[in-house]
């Protein structure tokens, strides 16, 4: 005999397990919708409070004052010291040159400087000579001096004897001769110690002269000596050599580019922002980096300064927008950012490379305020 079960105990258990199914779903998406509503308003809490205030470009790249270095003096390269892409510090040899010429400068002026000194010498013992004869001029112009007044007291005592006859007129007339030689005796001693006076003045401008031909000599000396010095090429600043051009027996000439120091110790950043993004950025602000070479690893920089105009400004052609159509396009400032990084990754940072920057502008929220004040009352 077969048992057939009650229609409701066979039909309940599939409507049960019917209506869990349906529960479980709206659960699941309760729980999905949720979790996505928690994430939106995470998301947008953190825009609100961060995102809206960072400033992002990837036209920015890595840059260095990079100097290039020529010689002072013209000559033959005779030997380059360093080689491509090696690291010097400031100082180091880079290349020499022929430096014969100029050692034949300097011999040339140290002869001339010994003759110059040679030519003082022998003016200081001439101008002593020169004062001795003016001492003895002196002193024959004062003999000459005494005679004259001896020869006229006599002619002024013998003149009353010739009156009276106790002289004869022969001896008065002596002794006016006598009185009219010791005078040009006098005269002529006169000049002769004039002309001895001059001649000292005369030797004392040579002894000048010598001493100013002198000074040009060592004049000579310090700017062969200096070219010598400039014949050794050094290193400005501490880098790695970059663009040598240089080769030995190849003749350079002052200003002419040997090769260029790359100071990669000191790289910063150049981003270029468009200007709806720079009105709350100022320097100070925190930086955060991303270079392509790097992949994902991330650096921190520090925003140095902004640029004093927009790129087009210091172009080699500006434009000029009161002419013709316009078509109003986004400008962008150069953002000067210093880059904050580690040994090993200095050792691949290289100026040019392509990097991505987000700059933190919360620091301006104070000037964002003061501005909007400003214009309010203005």
């Amino acid at each position: 005999m077969t048992m057939t079960a009650p229609a409701g105990e066979a039909i309940g258990p599939d409507i049960t397990a019917g209506g869990q199914l349906p529960r479980l779903r709206v659960l699941l998406l309760v729980l999905l919708g949720s979790g996505l509503l928690v994430l939106a308003c995470v998301g947008g809490l953190r825009w609100w409070m961060v995102g809206r205030f960072i400033e992002t470009t990837d036209d920015a790249y890595l840059r260095a004052d990079n100097v290039v270095v020529a010689p002072k003096v013209t000559g033959y390269v005779a030997e380059v010291l360093v080689t491509d892409n090696q690291t010097v510090i400031a100082g180091q040899p880079l290349v020499r040159l022929d430096d014969r010429q100029y050692r034949a400068a300097l011999e040339q002026a140290s002869a001339t400087i010994a003759a110059r000194r040679a030519d003082i010498a022998r003016g200081e013992a001439e101008l002593l000579q020169r004062q001795a004869d003016v001492e003895r001029a002196r002193a024959t112009l004062d003999g000459a001096r005494a005679h004259e007044a001896f020869v006229v007291e006599q002619t002024q005592r013998h003149a009353p004897l010739v009156a009276i006859g106790a002289e004869s007129g022969e001896r008065m007339a002596e002794l006016r001769t006598g009185r009219k030689q010791a005078a040009a005796d006098v005269e002529s001693n006169r000049a002769a110690l004039l002309s001895t006076q001059r001649q000292v003045v005369a030797t004392q401008a040579q002894i000048e002269q010598a001493k100013a031909q002198l000074a040009v000599a060592q004049a000579s000396a310090r700017q062969a000596q200096f070219d010598i010095q400039d014949t050794v090429i050094r290193s400005a600043t501490a880098g790695r050599v970059g663009d040598r051009a240089v080769r030995v027996g190849q003749y350079v000439q002052p200003g002419s580019r040997l090769l260029t120091l790359v100071p990669v110790q000191d790289l910063y950043l150049e981003a270029n922002f468009k200007e709806t993004q720079i009105g709350m950025m100022r320097p100070g602000q925190p930086a955060r980096i991303l270079v392509d070479t790097l992949g994902g690893t991330e650096l921190h920089g520090t925003v140095q300064s902004l640029s004093p105009g927009t790129g087009a400004q210091f172009a080699l052609l500006p434009p000029q927008n009161a002419t013709g159509n316009f078509t109003k396009i986004v400008q962008r400032v150069p953002v000067r950012i210093r880059v904050e990084a580690g040994k090993e990754a200095r050792s691949v940072l290289v100026p040019g490379l392509s990097v991505t920057v987000h700059v933190d502008t919360r620091g301006a929220q104070a000037a964002r305020e003061r501005i909007e004040l400003e214009a309010s009352r203005g």
